[in-house]
């Protein structure tokens, strides 16, 4: 009797165990379908929005599609490099690492959004300067306003011509000039083109002269983007210095890994270990936000 009492404990335990890691594994899959829905349901969605305000007509489903590939791709490979199946440490190690890179890769897609606005906001300052000459000598010549924005859009040079050609397209539907300025001007962002608009609205209302206006902002908005580029020639060499001393540490962990991967697995695997290598991020990231702060000089 105490030996069959025996056995059934010894087949309880495990199997308590077992049912234990069942419900939480069951729990865990249910939280990760339900991130999942939520992060194409709002996630991808607002990115697709956005990437169309852009003129890149991108499918949600696409755009979740590959941030869940490159999520996937980065934890296997950060799980690999980190951790093993040789011990629960490592184990839980590297699946730890692993979920922090795969965080990190499904917000890519907003992060390269941000890029790709960057670079169409600059083109189209930029633009923007050779498009305020162009409409002053058509209303030289006689155009209206709204035609010299169609001079524009003839020219055929995006971003520039989509935007104006999306505002000509609202007012030939019915939506005001006034509210279509507006809405160009959300859609921007952008505060040379806020000062442009804003001079219409005023000549508008007061009769001004708006080709005398159009040249000043053009003569304005040039000597913006040439101080611009001299402050980012100034600013390089602390923007590569703060690059180079950012990456030291790391190429510092990857060179005791290979000269002895031994005790560095035994530093990594302590508990003094991750909280200095915690503490030493921490750090590694607020030097960086500084840097780039001081770096950073808006005109």
């Amino acid at each position: 009797m105490e030996t069959l009492t025996n056995t059934a404990l010894l087949w309880l335990i495990p199997t308590m165990y077992l049912v234990c890691f069942s419900g939480l594994t069951y729990a865990f899959m249910l939280a990760l379908r339900a991130g999942a829905d939520s992060y194409e349901r709002v996630y991808s969605e607002q990115t697709a929005r956005q990437f169309a305000d852009i003129f890149f007509f991108i499918p949600p489903r696409r755009i979740r599609d590959l941030a869940w590939t490159a999520a996937i791709a980065f934890f296997l490979i950060l799980f690999f490099l980190t951790g093993d199946f040789k011990t629960i440490a490592g184990f839980l190690r590297g699946v730890f690492i692993g979920v922090l890179a795969g965080l990190v890769a499904l917000a890519l897609p907003r992060w390269y959004l941000g890029i790709l606005k960057q670079r169409r906001l600059r083109l189209f300052n930029e633009q923007l300067v050779d498009a305020l000459m162009t409409m002053s000598s058509a209303l030289r010549a006689g155009s209206s306003i709204t035609q010299t924005f169609e001079h524009i859009v003839r020219q055929n040079l995006p971003p520039i011509s989509q935007e104006f050609d999306l505002f000509l397209q609202q007012t030939r539907i019915g939506v005001k000039f006034e509210d279509a300025l507006v809405n160009l001007e959300k859609r921007v962002a952008s505060e040379d083109l806020t000062l442009m608009i804003r001079s219409i609205e005023i000549a508008r209302q007061t009769g001004g002269n708006l080709t005398e206006v159009f040249d000043k902002i053009a003569g304005v908005i040039r000597e913006r983007i040439r101080i611009q580029g001299r402050i980012q020639t100034l600013t390089s060499q602390g923007r590569m210095q703060g690059i180079v001393v950012g990456l030291m540490p790391i190429a510092l962990i990857f060179a005791l890994f290979l000269l002895d991967p031994v005790m560095m697995t035994a530093f990594f695997t302590s508990s003094a270990g991750i909280l200095t290598g915690c503490l030493a991020l921490f750090l590694e990231l607020i030097g960086a936000l500084l840097i780039r702060k001081i770096m950073r000089i808006d005109i």
